[in-house]
């Protein structure tokens, strides 16, 4: 978006009262006439704001923008840089390019919309609309095989953030966020490293707002819910996004500082199966057992009638 059309929203989204196009004009460097004409690409575009004689403008409805988002955290490392975009491929290819280009840990891109969306096994992350599709950066100092763990403090992340709008919110294993066994959002974790050191890691997850108008894409097999739907209110795409982006750099700091079991114990009283009979498919067979444990890089503890199975990857389902 134009830089000064991000700050007239970002003002007009964080002020109770009118603010004057004078105000405006003086802090753009614009005319009068430059700050009209912005107002009205911004209404062109969809954005209700209205103009009060003699006093200034206001904004009618809420507006995803950085900057109002930004008022909204508390955040150390996560979501200094934050940008929006209408519609891209993918938000993590977005991050993982802009590692490449040296950006610093922290950065978050959002997507209204994406193209090229990736799930998990190399499946299709369907982005419907209002949901929120997003990507962040992280440059830890640690060995690759720990990356994993990331992941599952992803998935912590969520839990915490979005059991503020809706009770029975639970983690699936590996990386799935379910209300009543049906699938609020996803995770996908992915890294750029060499033997002994990580470059980056873009952690990207997708949350599902609100149902699509015409109902879930008819390829979505597993059962999917929303947030609106599970909380029986209008959801506030800034206030989930802040609860998530807060969350999520309370439980980064919390890990660098005191390692992975802090997570590891949220994550497994989260966790929807823990202690429960399960069955895995991962990739060749089903294995049924009792899931037993979670360990340092992910692996689930399958307690089966021939002894213990650690299983790394696969989809899980609850018997």
């Amino acid at each position: 978006m134009n830089s000064s059309r991000e700050h007239i929203l970002t003002r007009l989204s964080l002020s109770k009262s009118p603010v004057s196009g004078d105000a405006l004009a003086s802090e753009l460097g614009l005319s009068r006439a430059g700050i009209w004409k912005h107002i009205e690409a911004l209404r062109n575009s969809g954005t209700d704001i209205q103009a009060h004689a003699g006093l200034g403008y206001v904004l009618n409805s809420e507006v995803f923008s950085a900057g109002a988002l930004k008022a909204r955290l508390n955040c150390k490392r996560i979501g200094q840089q934050i940008r929006i975009v209408e519609e891209t491929g993918s938000t993590n290819r977005d991050i993982m390019q802009e590692a490449e280009l040296g950006t610093e840990e922290g950065l978050v891109i959002f997507a209204n919309q994406q193209s090229q969306g990736k799930g998990r096994m190399g499946r299709l992350w369907q982005t419907v609309p209002e949901s929120l599709a997003c990507s962040v950066l992280l440059r830890p100092v640690l060995p690759p095989e720990q990356v994993p763990q990331l992941s599952l403090l992803t998935a912590v992340a969520l839990h915490d953030a979005l059991s503020q709008f809706s009770a029975d919110i639970r983690i699936k294993w590996p990386n799935d966020i379910l209300h009543h066994g049906a699938k609020l959002a996803g995770i996908l974790t992915e890294m750029r490293a060499e033997p002994g050191y990580v470059h980056a890691v873009v952690l990207g997850f997708g949350i599902n707002l609100q149902a699509p108008a015409d109902g879930w894409p008819a390829d979505i097999t597993q059962a999917a819910t929303d947030l609106s739907t599970v909380s029986c209110q209008k959801i506030s795409r800034l206030d989930v996004a802040a609860a998530v982006l807060n969350a999520l750099d309370h439980w980064y700091e919390l890990y660098l500082k005191d390692g992975f079991a802090p997570v590891h114990t949220a994550w497994w009283q989260a966790h929807a199966s823990s202690g429960q009979a399960v069955r895995v498919f991962d990739g060749r067979q089903y294995i049924e057992g009792i899931a037993s444990a979670l360990d340092h890089d992910g692996a689930l503890l399958l307690k089966t009638s021939s002894g213990m199975e650690r299983i790394i990857a696969g989809d899980l389902e609850l018997l």
